[in-house]
């Protein structure tokens, strides 16, 4: 029996490259594996959704959906754990996470597919790995249905023409952010990378790799940059900081986009999917966002409750998600 993991992914995924960077952090023997025609056929003997990234482990045991693949394989291999120390800590990594996943994935698909030069650059990455080498009219064919495709799902993820202004401005937030953040550590709880890192991560590379979000980036936010480089292939350059120490720069994010973003948003695709709406409508910083309601989220919404609700009422991190907007969303509604 192989001692390999198989990845099966994309390069143009955030899942994939978030799961194939927490691979090589850990040191686990893989292969990254293009899903596409030669693959397929191995990859649906696994799959049981149509979704990448695909680990399948040495045992040919099958697991899907970033998160409960870092969870999954965090349990199999705990060293170097991904986990901060300290409880709170832990939590806040997790909800970061949880943000990178769900809110960063507005980011960097509106990016990618909002203007031509961004949507010409990923369509004809996509249709490369797709398309037999030196079959030029086939690959430009290909590019053209991929554009077509994904620039038809934008609205899945809240991009639209009433909230393209909001999401862009997010993410130039964001950068600054996580800029001063990042000037003083390698990753975003000290010395070693969590949870938090690999989500927000995989959503901020894939960006990079476009025109639009990699200018953005490189002409901005030099610390993000470099993280970005430090995560492909990130190693553990010290213990986890204390978190009274990442509060001066990591409550500002987290009040001004996990709080006041993310957050409410949460909050109404939650009741827009209990009250069978087809769509969500919500205030945001000022601006009304709206959008289809994400159902998966309120999956990954309740499994997020469920961690924090194991810290019985911490006094010190309710205050904290108090200040900075974000304990509502992270208790049930009643």
């Amino acid at each position: 029996m192989s001692k390999l993991y198989r990845i099966y992914g994309s390069e143009l995924s955030p899942y994939s490259v978030k799961v194939r960077s927490f691979f090589r952090y850990k040191s686990i023997p893989h292969r990254f594996l293009v899903r596409d025609a030669d693959t397929m056929a191995d990859y649906q003997r696994f799959a049981k959704l149509s979704l990448i990234p695909l680990v399948v482990t040495p045992e040919d045991e099958g697991i899907q959906d970033s998160t409960p693949i870092l969870e999954a394989i965090e349990k199999r291999f705990p060293e170097p754990s991904t986990h901060p120390a300290e409880p709170a800590a832990r939590f806040l990594s997790l909800l970061l996470e949880e943000f990178g996943d769900e809110w960063g994935n507005k980011w960097m698909f509106h990016l990618r597919w909002a203007r031509t030069e961004d949507r010409l650059s990923a369509g004809g990455r996509i249709a490369a790995a797709m398309v037999a080498r030196g079959d030029e009219a086939g690959r430009l064919a290909m590019r053209e249905k991929v554009i077509e495709g994904m620039s038809s799902r934008v609205g899945f993820v809240g991009s639209n023409e009433d909230t393209a202004p909001q999401i862009e401005q997010s993410f130039r937030d964001a950068l600054a952010l996580l800029d001063r953040h990042l000037a003083d550590r390698p990753f975003l709880f000290g010395g070693r990378p969590c949870f938090a890192d690999f989500g927000i991560w995989g959503q901020l590379y894939e960006a990079w790799t476009d025109p639009t979000g990699g200018a953005w980036i490189e002409r901005s936010a030099p610390s993000v940059l470099d993280w970005i480089h430090r995560m492909l292939w990130p190693r553990a350059e010290g213990a986890f900081e204390p978190l009274a120490s990442l509060l001066p720069t990591l409550e500002p994010f987290l009040a001004e986009q996990v709080g006041a973003l993310f957050c409410p948003w949460t909050l109404a695709n939650e009741a827009a999917l209990e009250g069978g709406h087809e769509e969500l409508s919500v205030e945001l910083a000022g601006r009304r966002f709206h959008q289809k309601p994400q159902k998966y989220h309120a999956r990954s919404l309740a499994a997020l409750r469920a961690r924090y609700a194991e810290l019985a009422n911490d006094a010190m991190l309710d205050a904290l998600l108090a200040r900075s907007g974000c304990l509502a969303a992270l208790r049930p509604r009643s």
